[in-house]
């Protein structure tokens, strides 16, 4: 599932726009004046002048006639061979930077746990609930990538399914080793503890459920893994067959 991020989520990851940096042609202005926000150009041929922008969260690529009068908006540009010239451009300018900030939010705005090597070279960032048994069938289902070293399970630990997941959250994120804690309770041989939340805790939830939420994820599991291209992107739900061998690689 390729995300498509709202603007305020790009604006709070620090991704700017060229709003105001500098003079548009008359039909790039209208289209901020409708809402689009316009994030940097790029070279073009046949004379346009191209920018590419988002609007509600799609990418768009802008081709500006050479007069300046007119635009082209929301299409494909292609050569006299067919070639898609507009697919890598957008990849580029909008979809590369975006999932760069948002990858750099899960790692630095989230309070998450790794399981598995610090060295692996694929990390996944997987939204869980303690009582989420769906989590637990994802956890079982990836530990071979896990155990080979070849993967490294970033768990953000949220509360979704009512208060005793958020103590059982709290309990997991306060533990003295949380990684055993996430393992204890994903195995079912130590299911976590339904203690009373401290403050520290209740912060790191309330961190942990609001990235959710401006990521776009509203269940768990909630999965985020780079691409082949290094796209951000998200698999809902637990990951089953080709699913698996798609975000983690071929099983080990």
């Amino acid at each position: 599932m390729k995300l498509k991020f709202y603007t305020s989520a790009l604006a709070l990851a620090g991704i700017s726009s060229l709003a105001f940096a500098q003079d548009y042609p008359a039909p790039v202005q209208a289209l901020q004046e409708r809402g689009v926000e316009i994030l940097d150009d790029f070279a073009a041929p046949a004379g346009f002048s191209g920018y590419a922008g988002v609007y509600y969260g799609v990418p768009l690529a802008i081709y500006v006639t050479a007069d300046g009068q007119h635009a082209l908006v929301g299409g494909t540009l292609i050569d006299v061979a067919g070639n898609d010239l507009t697919a890598s451009v957008l990849d580029e300018k909008v979809s590369l930077p975006r999932s760069e900030a948002m990858w750099n939010m899960l790692e630095t705005n989230s309070h998450w746990i790794g399981e598995g090597s610090n060295d692996a070279a694929t990390k996944v960032y997987v939204f869980t609930d303690p009582n989420c048994p769906y989590c637990k069938a994802l956890w079982e289902n990836v530990q071979p990538w896990v155990k080979s070293g070849k993967v490294q399970i970033r768990h953000i630990p949220v509360g979704v399914l009512g208060e005793s997941s958020r103590k059982k959250s709290a309990y997991i994120l306060a533990a003295a080793n949380p990684v055993k804690a996430m393992i204890d309770n994903e195995s079912g041989k130590v299911p976590a503890k339904e203690n009373p939340i401290a403050p520290e805790q209740e912060q790191q939830l309330n961190d942990n459920l609001r990235l959710m939420q401006q990521l776009g994820a509203s269940g768990t599991p909630a999965i985020f893994y780079r691409d082949a291209k290094g796209l951000l992107q998200l698999q809902p739900g637990a990951a089953m067959g080709e699913q698996l061998v798609e975000i983690f690689g071929g099983k080990p």
